[in-house]
């Protein structure tokens, strides 16, 4: 079974938006800890680059932290009765085009990329000029 599983990805023009989603079908994760008490992040990779953290959110929402590129346009939220964390995208350029990745990892340490050991497939954003 997946463990995370983006949706809400596609192509937009920029300027556009979109709100990328990631839930956990199980509620839990096979090390038996609860979405709920999981931090959560986001990634993406661009062709010919690493994977860089965008956004991470703490366990109850209550603290986010983004990357420096993305502050003031893209917001990271979670719905804990949902499994679910989103990432909402405004004001899109073309550099943000990637594919997103969502991560859970046992603890928040704003945007600290390491320590996330559970990843979803990832989902296409592609924003044209």
């Amino acid at each position: 079974q997946e463990q995370l599983v983006e949706s809400g990805g596609g192509l937009v023009q920029a300027g556009g938006s979109l709100r990328l989603s990631c839930a956990a079908p199980g509620r839990t994760f096979s090390s038996g800890r609860a979405f709920s008490a999981a931090a959560m992040g986001w990634f993406r990779q661009a062709p010919g680059k690493e994977r860089e953290v965008v956004a991470a959110i703490n366990r109850s929402g209550t603290s986010t932290a983004y990357a420096d590129s993305v502050k003031g346009r893209f917001t990271i939220s979670r719905d804990n009765a949902k499994n679910t964390v989103y990432l909402q995208m405004n004001s899109l350029k073309p550099d943000d085009t990637a594919v997103y990745y969502c991560a859970a990892r046992s603890y928040y340490r704003g945007t600290d990329y390491l320590g996330y050991d559970y990843w979803g497939q990832g989902t296409q954003v592609t924003v044209s000029s």
